[in-house]
């Protein structure tokens, strides 16, 4: 009764996250290349041979940059909106599997729902994955917690959850101010406070882990993203995913918490892992 997950990468940088169970995995976009997709996997004992799907979320390059390659060279599905790819410029043409809001797709033992989400995409989606009693949340890429985000973390084990800025470092920052109101427009990205309050407010009883999720380079900190979920997580382990390498593989169990052994800002350190090889 359980699920592994891993961000392999997390940012503006490049997006890709890793939902699997013993047998069959996906990869929730494919925005970092496919050397460094295979590189990473390897690092934390993953393999690609679990891999029966890659799910996209929208157009922007950080989800998509690897996409082409790293799906012709393993013959993976591609699930996408009709929308999303018109819009992404892609060549890509074979292995398209075009899905729907609401519908709930099968990868082997594990389902995964699409729904709406508010950002600046043509037609943004974010993720659940379910599989052995166990919910994933992947959550990012969010303007504003809208109802269908609230409604899908309720049921949450476990969420790759975005934190993208502090309202302080953004408002002080460098950006200009077109960027600024771009980021914070409610089709942007989830600041520090706002995911944080969708934490506090809608967690589900059974939410054990929490990977705070595409944070800025330049108006977040981990530390500052950690620090304010700690105050506050109490048994729930929180985690930074790095936008600069793989998280560890953490092994999502229905009701049961992790061991905080780590400031896990410090993402290189392993809190659980499993060697995925077959």
């Amino acid at each position: 009764m359980s699920l592994f997950i891993a961000s392999l990468n997390s940012g503006s940088n490049g997006n890709c996250y890793y939902i699997g169970n013993e047998t069959e995995a996906i990869l929730v976009d494919a925005g970092i290349s496919c050397k460094e997709t295979e590189k990473r996997m390897v690092q934390l004992g993953l393999s690609m041979k679990l891999v029966k799907a890659i799910f996209i979320s929208h157009e922007h390059s950080d989800h998509i940059r690897g996409l082409e390659v790293l799906s012709k060279k393993y013959d993976l599905p591609v699930y996408i909106t009709e929308q999303t790819l018109g819009n992404s410029r892609m060549t890509i043409r074979t292995g398209i599997c075009h899905f729907v809001s609401n519908e709930v797709i099968a990868i082997g033992g594990l389902t995964v729902t699409a729904f709406p989400k508010l950002h600046d995409a043509r037609d943004p989606h974010s993720f659940t994955v379910e599989g052995n009693g166990v919910t994933i949340g992947v959550l990012t890429d969010i303007g504003d917690h809208c109802e269908n985000v609230i409604h899908h973390f309720k049921r949450c084990d476990a969420a790759f959850l975005e934190a993208n800025y502090d309202d302080d470092l953004l408002e002080n920052g460098r950006y200009p101010w077109h960027l600024k109101n771009r980021i914070r427009s409610g089709k942007g990205h989830l600041s520090n406070r706002r995911a944080l309050d969708l934490f506090l407010n809608h967690q589900s009883d059974s939410l054990t882990h929490v990977l705070l999720s595409h944070l800025s380079k330049d108006n977040n900190h981990p530390e500052l993203a950690n620090e304010l979920f700690e105050r506050h997580a109490g048994k729930i382990l929180v985690a930074v995913a790095s936008r600069d390498e793989a998280s560890p593989v953490y092994h999502i169990r229905k009701g049961v918490y992790a061991e905080k052994k780590i400031r896990v800002f410090k993402t290189r350190e392993v809190v659980e892992q499993l060697s995925l090889f077959n």
